[in-house]
This record gives C-alpha cells, structure tokens and sequence, in this order.
C-alpha cells in the first residue's frame, strides 16, 4: 500500500500537469461547471508545480535551490500585498492570497516549461557526446 501511494505521490510531483487533468474532470463532473473546475485545478495543481520545480532544479544542476524558492514566494505575496493594499486601502486576504497563489501558477508552469525543456536538452546533448 505505501509503494503505491508513494507512486502516486511521485507521478504527481513529477507531472503536475497531470494533477491538474485530474482534478479538472473531477470538479468538472461534480459542479457541472467549467470555470470552477477550471478554478479548482489551478488551485489545487499549483503546490505540485512548485514542489515539481524544485525537484526539477535538484535534477539538473544537482543542487537544492528550495530556500530560493521559498524567498520568491515571499517576496511575491509581500508584492501581492502592498499592491492590493495601495489599490483598495485596505487588505483583503483571501483577494491576496488568491491572486498570489494564482500567479504563481502561472510563474511555476512557466518555470516548469523552461526547467522540462533544459534537462531534455541537457541529457540529450549528454547521451550524444
């Protein structure tokens, strides 16, 4: 049972991509509608992306970066949180955080992309010579 949990776990982390396929026919199914769904999966996919990133950063130049990772994430909600507070004059956490974690979405899939693309080209380019 903890082989196959931690398989799952694995395939995850390792695909995040494929968090989000899940979850996105889930919600899909169960609210019947697509922009909640789409919502949820992006929510829920996003702590996979980052855990994803940092164990693709770990693979490539063999060396942990989570400490990076952690400091951008709280420069970023610091970001988040003066701008939405210099727009609204006043905090509204869950605005906050939803738009923190939801950029972060889109950086981390960003950085996923970028990071999949160098260790292709960097083993590839290992095998060849």
């Amino acid at each position: 049972m903890d082989a196959v949990l931690s398989g799952i776990l694995a395939t995850f982390v390792t695909l995040p991509i494929v968090v989000y396929i899940i979850v996105f026919i889930a919600a899909k199914q169960l609210t019947k509608r697509h922009k909640l769904a789409v919502k949820a999966a992006v929510d829920i996919s996003t702590f996979f992306l980052i855990v994803s990133v940092h164990f693709l950063i770990v693979a490539i130049w063999e060396q942990s970066f989570l400490w990076m990772i952690i400091v951008l994430l709280l420069l970023i909600a610091a970001l988040f949180t003066v701008i939405h507070w210099r727009v609204k004059h006043e905090i509204n956490f869950s605005l906050v955080f939803r738009g923190f974690w939801r950029f972060n979405f889109l950086l981390f899939l960003t950085a996923y992309i970028v990071l999949m693309a160098i260790g292709l080209i960097k083993r590839v380019s290992f095998f060849v010579s």
